[in-house]
């Protein structure tokens, strides 16, 4: 049941309840009335018929008197007078009439008032005048009582009908935006996240309006993300094929081939029995494959660390740290890494080598710098309010112009982070260097890392 009607309902149900009590109050003060009504009107006709009698000692014709008496009950509105016998003189109430009709027998029967009968003896001297007989008759005051009940129903009944109509009307005016709002949710469920609500509103409604629009901005914002995201995620993989198959064709291709030319060589030595110069093409193998060995071992190490799930995080940086030494000699490279960050899980560890990797690259690569200092520490992250890992990478190079500038690497170093629940920021100044800091959630693990995944080397 819509809201529209559920307060219609309750409307109907208060209504009742309401006359029921109201009428119940009613009754008791009506029935009362009535009988204080009749026994007062009963009182002071006895009072008047008792006058009248004694009046009557000193009259020339009692039985005229006693007559005028009588008469003069006529129009009385309670009660019915008259002279008990046959043909005695007699006043009867007036009737009268009500714009509403009839009193209904089961409002009679529900105030529930008899008619009381008086007789008063008319005695003259010794002569006896018959006896006078007052009865109360209740219908008129009755009657009052019913038009008074049914005019005061005919307020809060016409009341209610009004309350109703405004109900129906303003409810369904106000119910409006509601389902404007609703149609709203689920265009944006079907992933249309530019609908918005606008128009005057009342200022609760309004609230709603402004969240929704808010929510819907956001959620905008977060779908045309997660669309660069996915396009630079498929940039990186065709960048990372791509630097895989170069790899593989540049280095590994040309020692294939070499390989098998030796092999023949070798070959074709052996059958005629020249075995000295057979060991020179042997030789040759052996050392093209160190070579394959060297160049598949660091594609290994752009894919996965090398050395995090054999011997941790700090060996695995300075796995890198060694590497970039023996392509630039001439740089100072300082690491500083902290007991308690050696052994982090697969996903933290891997996440502090990837920030230290790409932040490292860029810095030898792009910085000019005389020095790289690398530190990953354990400290309280204020911010969040819990333990973090905080991974430094700073150079004292040139620096950058524009620091939010970033290229693919470190856009998908800072995604990396983002999904762990860490923050990456970046600090420079022209001259004096840059920096990288990531700060991670720190979560101690009781098996950091699985001996299954770690890297066999031949």
């Amino acid at each position: 049941m819509s809201l529209r009607f559920r307060l219609i309902a309750l409307v109907w149900v208060v209504l009742p309840v309401s006359l029921a009590f109201g009428s119940l109050a009613a009754w008791v003060n009506a029935s009362r009335s009535v009988h204080v009504e009749m026994h007062a009107a009963l009182q002071v006709a006895r009072q008047t018929v008792q006058t009248g009698v004694e009046r009557l000692q000193t009259a020339r014709d009692p039985a005229r008197y006693r007559d005028d008496l009588i008469a003069s009950f006529n129009g009385n509105r309670h009660l019915r007078v008259w002279l008990v016998g046959a043909n005695g003189a007699a006043t009867l109430p007036v009737t009268e009439r009500s714009p509403l009709g009839a009193v209904p027998a089961w409002f009679v029967r529900l105030i529930a008032v008899e008619p009381t009968t008086d007789r008063v003896p008319v005695v003259v001297g010794d002569a006896n005048y018959g006896t006078i007989a007052i009865e109360t008759d209740p219908r008129n005051e009755i009657l009052e009582i019913w038009n008074e009940f049914a005019e005061s129903l005919i307020a809060p009944v016409v009341l209610c009908a009004l309350l109703i109509l405004l109900i129906y009307l303003y409810i369904e005016r106000a119910l409006r935006p509601l389902g404007c709002l609703a149609a709203a949710m689920e265009e944006v469920g079907e992933g249309r996240y530019r609908t918005r609500i606008d128009g005057r509103l009342t200022p609760e409604l309004a609230r709603l309006r402004d969240s929704f629009n808010r929510m819907a901005a956001r959620l905008a914002e977060a779908d045309a993300t997660n669309r660069r995201l996915n396009e630079q995620l498929l940039t990186l993989q065709d960048q990372e094929r791509s630097e895989l198959a170069r790899d593989l064709h540049d280095e590994v291709s040309p020692f294939l081939f070499a390989i098998n030319i030796d092999a023949a060589a070798a070959s074709r030595r052996l059958d005629e029995g020249r075995a000295a110069e057979a060991g020179g093409h042997i030789q040759s193998i052996a050392e093209a494959v160190r070579h394959m060995q060297r160049q598949v071992r660091q594609m290994l190490g752009r894919l996965r660390p090398i050395g995090l799930a054999e011997f941790g995080l700090r060996e695995a940086i300075e796995n890198m740290v060694a590497f970039w030494r023996r392509r630039r000699p001439d740089l100072r490279y300082q690491v500083e890494i902290c007991a308690d960050c050696e052994d982090l899980g697969e996903l933290l560890g891997t996440t502090v080598c990837r920030v230290v990797q790409e932040a490292l690259s860029n810095a030898v690569r792009h910085a000019e710098p005389t020095t790289v200092t690398i530190s990953v520490d354990c400290r309280d992250d204020l911010l969040e309010d819990r333990d973090a890992i905080r991974v430094v990478v700073a150079d004292d190079g040139r620096g950058v112009c524009e620091p939010t500038r970033l290229g693919y690497g470190l856009i998908g170093v800072n995604e990396r982070v983002n999904a762990v629940g860490g923050r990456l920021t970046f600090s420079s100044q022209p001259g004096k260097g840059f920096a990288v800091t990531a700060i991670l959630p720190y979560v101690p693990v009781s098996n950091p890392l699985s001996p299954s995944l770690a890297s066999t080397e031949p």
